[in-house]
């Protein structure tokens, strides 16, 4: 087993196509072929399913492309230790939360960019869950949720507490009182969400119980409430970025319970310096 073949076979597995994996690899297909059928030798089964001209990733390949994901990481990070005193650069994997990534990432990526151009950044969006299990496989170098972490691989620091807001159309009148919300249709994230979770822990503390329609993007979520069919609960960040366009008013209440969001890593990557980096800009951004 080679390093190119892992390199190969992750590619692949990544892509769905031999071709597509070629030219990022800026190799023959045929050599990436004969490459992964002398692993498949090799381990004694077969990494993809073969169907027409497609490759589908085989349940045997899903069970090595974790430990290849991991085998690479460590060789990338074995990299980066090697020259600790060069400016950060390679391939940097950050995701993050729909909210964080809307509301509040945006300076703080274009700041990295000016400060590490080196650093290829990939980001990503995904619910926490998602976002942690990737940390875990080696599949992000880091992550920003609205959930502690608990997993034993995971470290994390707190980044910013996000405020909530209630947004409504002006045409749905003032929500002076938690009581204002009575038989409002609500539009949230779906079950597991941070957010939906306080708004239904503050609607139990009033005794109001109404419909919520769960819809997993807030651009949707914000066309719904402009458009008078009903209200939500977001974090400040998102009202902050979409207030001014018009179209949703917003009403702070004191026992909103505001939600602690975290920067998470995997704590066995020890060195890996652009990300590092880009935790010290988070630091400085929010203060923490």
């Amino acid at each position: 087993m080679e390093f190119s073949q892992l390199v190969m076979f992750k590619a692949v597995a990544d892509l769905g196509s031999i071709v597509r994996a070629s030219e990022r690899l800026h190799c023959v297909p045929s050599n990436i072929t004969n490459r992964i059928k002398l692993l498949e030798r090799e381990l004694g089964v077969d990494l993809f399913i073969r169907k027409g001209r497609g490759l589908i990733i085989s349940p045997s390949g899903r069970l090595f492309l974790g430990y290849t994901n991991k085998i690479l990481s460590l060789c990338e990070e074995s990299q980066r230790a090697l020259d600790p005193l060069s400016a950060p650069s390679g391939e940097l994997r950050i995701g993050a939360i729909e909210s964080s990534a809307t509301g509040r990432l945006p300076k703080v990526l274009s700041r990295y960019h000016q400060l590490y151009p080196k650093v290829q950044m990939q980001f990503s969006t995904g619910d926490w869950s998602q976002l942690s299990a990737e940390v875990v496989d080696h599949k992000l170098d880091g992550a920003i949720i609205a959930v502690r972490p608990e997993h034993s691989d995971i470290e994390s620091i707190e980044i910013y507490e996000e405020d909530l807001v209630l947004i409504a159309s002006p045409s749905a009148g003032p929500l002076n009182h938690p009581e204002d919300l009575q038989g409002v249709d609500l539009f949230m994230w779906p079950e597991g969400c941070p957010y939906r979770r306080t708004l239904v822990a503050w609607l139990e503390r009033h005794n109001i119980s109404n419909p919520i329609t769960s819809i997993a993007s807030y651009g949707t979520i914000l066309g719904c409430v402009s458009a008078g069919a009903g209200v939500s609960l977001v974090p400040k960040g998102i009202f902050d970025q979409f207030q001014h366009i018009g179209g949703i008013r917003g009403f702070f209440f004191k026992d909103l319970t505001p939600v602690q969001n975290y920067f998470i890593w995997n704590k066995h990557v020890e060195s890996h310096r652009a990300k590092d980096k880009f935790a010290d800009l988070l630091k400085e951004e929010f203060k923490v």
